[in-house]
Parts: C-alpha cells; sequence; structure tokens
C-alpha cells in the first residue's frame, strides 16, 4: 500500500478537535486562514506522496558512503531535498522577514509529521535546519541573522546541531570542546562532537554547524557553555562562499535504523567560529532549538507510526491465513481479533500522538502570539508529552506492524522491519523519554501543578459533557497523582515513577481528543469508544506505578541487580 500523507486527518483536527482558529484570530498569524492551511496541507502532502515517500526504501538499502572527506548521499536524496527546498518547506514557520512563510507551529508540525511519514531519513536535514532558524531568530544578533536565515530557509545552506561528545551524551555540561577568542570578533574552536545529523553531505554548497564549546574562563558544567555558528565554508560579506573552515567529517555511525541519513564524527581544529547570543549562555539559546526539535521528534514517531500502520493495515487486507468466525469477513487475516485489535491499537494511538502534537504547537502559537503566560506554560507542559508519546508510538505502533506480518515481518525484503529500526531512535535522542518524564515531573511543576491542573479542567468539562464517566473517573485520578507529585520533596521519589506519570498522562490526553473527536464526528465514534473502553483504563495502573514511590527500587542492591 502506497503511503499517503496524513492531510484529511489534519484538516479534521485543526477544524474540530484542536482548532487552528484562535491562532488565525490572532494579528501575528492572521494569513493562516483555512483556506490557506489547507492549501499549504495538500500541495505538502503531495510532495511527501509522489517526491520522499519513493526515497524512503533506496535510503535504507543504499545509506551514505564516506569518500575521501565527502558524503556521497543515498540514490535520489539531492533531488529530494532541492524539491523540499524549492517548494518552501523549510521555512514554514520561519520569519518573513528573512525569506519564511510566517506560518504557525501548527502546520509546520503537521507538515513534519507527513515528511518524516514518506521518508524520515530524509526529513532529518529540513528538520535540523528547522531548529537552527528558530535558534538563530531568537539569538543570534542581526548580523549573523542576515547572514545566515535568507540561505538556511531558502535551503540553500542547511544546518546541524552539534552537542554531543564521546565522553558527554545527555550530560553535556561535560563537554570539552573549546573557544578561544581570535581577537577580531571571532573564535576558535576545537574538538570533536559525535552523532551528528546531516553534519556532512553532497547536497549542498555549505552546512552551517552550531557548536557548543566553552571559553577559557567558562566555568565547569552547564553554566559554563557558549554557542557559535560555525560555517563549512566561511562566507564572505556579501553571502559568497570564501575559505574552507578548518572542520571535517571524520566518519559515518552505522546505525540499527536511519541508514539514508548521514550521522557524523566532526572534528573542529581551530575553526572559525561566531558567538550566538551572550557568553556562557550557549545551554539557553540551545534549548530553542532543542524544544523545537523534541517536538519535531514527536512528529516524526506519529509519521512512522502512520506509514507503519498503512502498510500493516495493507497486508492484513491481503493476506489469507486462517478463518474467522465472523460473519460477512473478508478472509483474510483482518477478520481475526487479535489483528483487529492491534490495528485498533494502532490507528487509536496515532491520533492520540497527532493530537498532543497539535495541541503542543498551538499553544506555542498563542504564545508567541499573544505573549500570555498561560499559553507559554501550557506549551512547556505538552513538550515532554509530545515528544516522549510520539515517540513511543512510532515504536509501538512500528513494533505491531511487525508482528501483523508475522514472520514475513522479520524478513527485510517486506519492509515492515525498517519502521521499526528507524523509530527506535526516537525515544532516545533530544533528551531521552526518561528525560523528558524527569522534566515533567520537576521543573514543570515547579508552578505548584497550575498547569496541568489547569488543562486537566478542560479535559474534564469535556467529561462532563460528553458524559464519559470513564473519562471522568481518569482525570480524577490523574489529578490525585499530579497533586502527590507537587507534595512530594524528594525528587527521587518522583523520578522513581516519572516515566509512568507521564505515560499516564498522555493516556488521559488521548481520552480527551477521542471524546471531542466523537462528538464532532458520528464516524469518529467508533474508534473513540474501542479507546475509552480498552485503552483508557490503563491509565489507572499507570497513576499506581507513578505513586509507588523509589523504596522498591532502591531496596534492589547492585548486588542484587548483579546476581
Amino acid at each position: 500500500m502506497p503511503y499517503r500523507a496524513a492531510v484529511s486527518e489534519y484538516q479534521f483536527i485543526f477544524d474540530k478537535v484542536v482548532p487552528l482558529d484562535p491562532v488565525a484570530a490572532t494579528d501575528r498569524f492572521a494569513e493562516a486562514t483555512p483556506d490557506m492551511v489547507s492549501a499549504v496541507l495538500t500541495e505538502g502532502g503531495r510532495m511527501c506522496d509522489d517526491i520522499m515517500a519513493p526515497l524512503q526504501r533506496p535510503g535504507d538499502l543504499h545509506p551514505p558512503k564516506l569518500e575521501n572527506g565527502v558524503v556521497r548521499t543515498s540514490p535520489g536524496f539531492a533531488d529530494g531535498l532541492r524539491a523540499i527546498a524549492d517548494g518552501g518547506w523549510v521555512g514554514v514557520s520561519a520569519g518573513q522577514n528573512h525569506g519564511g512563510m510566517g506560518l504557525p507551529m501548527a502546520v509546520n508540525t503537521a507538515m513534519n509529521d507527513m515528511m518524516a511519514g514518506a521518508c524520515i531519513s530524509l526529513h532529518l536535514c529540513p528538520l535540523l535546519s528547522q531548529g537552527q532558524i528558530e535558534a538563530l531568530e531568537h539569538h543570534a544578533s542581526p548580523a549573523l541573522q542576515d547572514m545566515y536565515l535568507p540561505k538556511l530557509i531558502s535551503g540553500e545552506w542547511t544546518g546541524t546541531m552539534n552537542l554531543t561528545e564521546p565522553h558527554a551524551g545527555s550530560d553535556v555540561g561535560a563537554l570539552t570542546t573549546k573557544a578561544e577568542p581570535n581577537g577580531d570578533g571571532t573564535y576558535a574552536i576545537t574538538g570533536q562532537k559525535i552523532y551528528i545529523t546531516w553534519g556532512e553531505h553532497d547536497v549542498t554548497d555549505n552546512i552551517v554547524h552550531l557548536v557548543l564549546a566553552r571559553l577559557p574562563d567558562g566555568v565547569p558544567g552547564p553554566k559554563g557553555i557558549s554557542l557559535f555558528v560555525v560555517p563549512k565554508f566561511i562566507p564572505n560579506e556579501d553571502g559568497s562562499l570564501g575559505e574552507r573552515n578548518d572542520l571535517r567529517c571524520v566518519s559515518l555511525e552505522h546505525k540499527l535504523g536511519i541508514h539514508g541519513s548521514p550521522t557524523a564524527v566532526m572534528e573542529y581544529s581551530g575553526a572559525k567560529g561566531w558567538l550566538v547570543g551572550e557568553e556562557h549562555n550557549g545551554m539557553a539559546c540551545m534549548f530553542t532549538m532543542m524544544n523545537n526539535a523534541r517536538l519535531g521528534v514527536g512528529m516524526q514517531g506519529v509519521g512512522i507510526a502512520e506509514a507503519a500502520y498503512q502498510h500493516a493495515l495493507g497486508y492484513a487486507m491481503d493476506r489469507k491465513q486462517g478463518r474467522s468466525t465472523i460473519e460477512n469477513g473478508t478472509g483474510t487475516i483482518i477478520d481475526h481479533a487479535d489483528v483487529r485489535r492491534m490495528l485498533s491499537e494502532m490507528k487509536a494511538d496515532i491520533f492520540t500522538a497527532r493530537c498532543i502534537g497539535a495541541a503542543c504547537a498551538v499553544a506555542i502559537d498563542m504564545a508567541t502570539a499573544t505573549g500570555d503566560a498561560a499559553w507559554k506554560a501550557r506549551a512547556a507542559l505538552l513538550t515532554p508529552m509530545a515528544k516522549s508519546f510520539g515517540a513511543d508510538t512510532g515504536v509501538s505502533v512500528a513494533d505491531l506492524g511487525v508482528q501483523i506480518h508475522g514472520g514475513m515481518g522479520f524478513i527485510e525484503e517486506t519492509a515492515a522491519a525498517q519502521f521499526l529500526r528507524d523509530a527506535r531512535i526516537l525515544p532516545i535522542y533530544e533528551g531521552t523519554n526518561g528525560i523528558q518524564a524527569m522534566d515533567l515531573v520537576a521543573r514543570k511543576m515547579m508552578d505548584g501543578g497550575e498547569a496541568a491542573f489547569a488543562l486537566m479542567d478542560d479535559m474534564a468539562a469535556v467529561a462532563d459533557a460528553t458524559g464519559e464517566a470513564g473519562l471522568a473517573a481518569a482525570i480524577a485520578e490523574l489529578r490525585t497523582t499530579t497533586q502527590w507529585i507537587v507534595d512530594t520533596p524528594d525528587m527521587n521519589t518522583r523520578f522513581a515513577g516519572a516515566v509512568a506519570y507521564q505515560k499516564a498522562f498522555s493516556r488521559v490526553l488521548g481520552g480527551y481528543f477521542h471524546a471531542m473527536a466523537a462528538g464532532a464526528d458520528d464516524s469518529r465514534a467508533k474508534l473513540a469508544r474501542f479507546y475509552l473502553d480498552a485503552m483508557l483504563p490503563e491509565a489507572a495502573s499507570l497513576c499506581v506505578q507513578a505513586r509507588a514511590g523509589k523504596d522498591a527500587l532502591y531496596a534492589l542492591s547492585v548486588d542484587d541487580l548483579a546476581a
């Protein structure tokens, strides 16, 4: 079954479930009319279906190669990236003053979902550029913005994010890359970075790296880190390319999945860089890019899940194996209860994850357009859940896709396994899902749970209006658990159940969105009923896990674990 982008699904969500109307009603996003959004999504979906999706399999089978310092990309990827750039898809939400469309993050989020579902390895390149664009828009000097933003937004140049080092993964504050002042306002950057997505390639003339490094007077830890723009080729004043900078790709990582995306080990040997933002404030600058990427990664999970679901659905509707006792069956395995269960879970969770991501993006847009602190708090609250639940959905749906294929799913020729291999990185990068959960129960609860309780109030209103007693009970249990977290001062006690809490909150959000969908469209009622009856009850047990505390966890000693 060929991949088809979820254009109509987003049109329904933005119309009935996570309305885009309030965003379009602001002065900032007045151009985002329903007709405009529909046209953008339709054209973007066509590009995903016709240009990106056919590159998904070749990228896996023919990964990039490093030859004499140059990365040769997978067949067709150069043309694919040019099509993305020519269509303006890199700059969907970038500022119009530097050539972007200036559309809401919600529209860009929908595009990221569809592009990732079509070909995640290719999508990673513009996704990283988008994050860099946002970081430069917020923190770079006007001179740096004028030099780099037009080229990045147009897709003439691409951008990367350089955080991780061999000895410093999630603990970014342990990095050792150095930045020495050159005396002319530039800096000499020296060090090695690993896992740099699209860090080197042969598609564009220039690659712009955002690099975290420590100045000579930078204190140890994250507070002593600064952020620098380090281009592969140093631009002349007119924007033309000058001399080659002293940086290089020394190797490519051999990965479980996303084979078409070149993941580079980058070496900087006194490379010339320019400071972004203030000295020693690099982490704050980089978090702008990372938060953008976290929502983007969550939507990559949704996109892969959509593609894996379509692939599995096509197989289930065609494969004949055994016989079901249901009346008027198709004669294929989609008649079997367990296959029907798996497909139903896949479809229901895709809708949940898609709505969480859309709600997060709308909150970002409303915060941007209005400056309202409540919208900013909601966006912050939803970001870790959008990332983690989207990523987990990508893995779980792809895993069920393999299961539906049976033995054929374990055979690479069916391509079912590729979705699972590609998705497995999502709960790991841009802050592991465990780190997202720790953030949710710690930093996001510093307001005493105010933002969380406000969202629960919105959910409870829908539960009351629809008469969904099970949803109301789940919200009440989540409220009790949230209060327990707020009232628990010991952070390790919170952290012990953080992942369970994050999953419980996302599961309840799913009940809220499904109930809204069913109320808006009768055709959605059957899937909503399945979710509310068969999947929402999981939230109660997850809340119990979240409140279990740390005692049993730490009663197991290292010796016990090693025994």
